[in-house]
């Protein structure tokens, strides 16, 4: 069931989005070889709580999991694609790798959901070209969730995008509904036919987030549970914003 979001809602995912993406910029700033991703992780609960706002993560358990995630973000470094668990001992960023950082946040009791990729000091021509490519695929998903298009024409252009850079889709994961929950529906697929799927309608407010990998797009699950992993081992980025579906068009609320 789609659970449409009335405009005084999304407004108040609009300053929860605002709160979210300068939060996301403070904690790419401290991505430095060196620094503990549990200092990511503190920083991250300290700024949230300093909003007066909550970690949309800590404590969720999705569907499948056998226990809650146990931290705020999730901090994904070079073959770790989503979900990586920063509060792990040991996780230590080091020259040359790049960190997806995702976020879910609380606002006034409505959830927005973002991640960005960024590079840990100086990284090599392919992973520059990998995080730009992912981000380019990430607009052009956005560019198409407008009301009267369907969650396959999103898919396509991420499709399309994603084909005209050289890289791949990391199989079986992609966007879904926000708001009232972390994962609401629709599925938001990073594949697909223009015209099929879901309708987007004004109220919708969805995630869009395409994952790329440089090679191969099968996936593992890691010991931990949670952090998703590419099969072969090799770098994936990972870009994500949430997004509303409105009268006049889409408002990107996570910027």
């Amino acid at each position: 069931m789609i659970n449409l979001k009335s405009q005084t809602e999304i407004e108040i995912m609009r300053e929860g989005g605002r709160r979210h993406g300068e939060i996301l910029r403070e904690l790419a700033k401290l991505c430095k070889p060196g620094v503990s991703t549990l200092i990511l992780e503190e920083e991250a609960l300290r700024m949230i709580k300093a909003g007066g706002d909550k970690p949309a993560f800590l404590g969720y358990t999705p569907a499948g999991a056998k226990r809650a995630y146990p931290a705020a973000l999730c901090v994904s470094i070079n073959d770790e694609i989503v979900h990586g668990i920063p509060n792990e001992p040991g996780r230590i960023l080091e020259d040359g790798d790049i960190a997806s950082i995702d976020l879910g946040l609380i606002h006034g009791g409505l959830i927005t959901d973002a991640a960005i990729t960024v590079p840990v000091g100086a990284i090599d021509d392919e992973s520059k070209r990998l995080i730009e490519a992912t981000k380019m695929a990430l607009n052009a998903g956005i560019k198409e969730a407008v009301g009267g298009n369907t969650v396959g024409d999103i898919g396509a252009a991420i499709m399309k995008s994603m084909k005209s850079s050289g890289f791949t889709l990391a199989e079986d994961l992609a966007g879904h509904g926000v708001g009232y929950k972390v994962h609401e529906d629709p599925f938001v697929p990073n594949f697909g036919k223009k015209g099929e799927g879901e309708k987007l309608i004004p109220g919708m407010v969805i995630a869009i987030e395409p994952m790329l990998n440089v090679g191969s797009g099968a996936i593992k699950l890691s010991m931990d549970g949670y952090t998703i992993k590419t099969r072969d081992g090799s770098r994936s980025a990972h870009f994500e914003h949430t997004v509303a579906i409105t009268e006049k068009g889409n408002i990107i609320l996570t910027l």
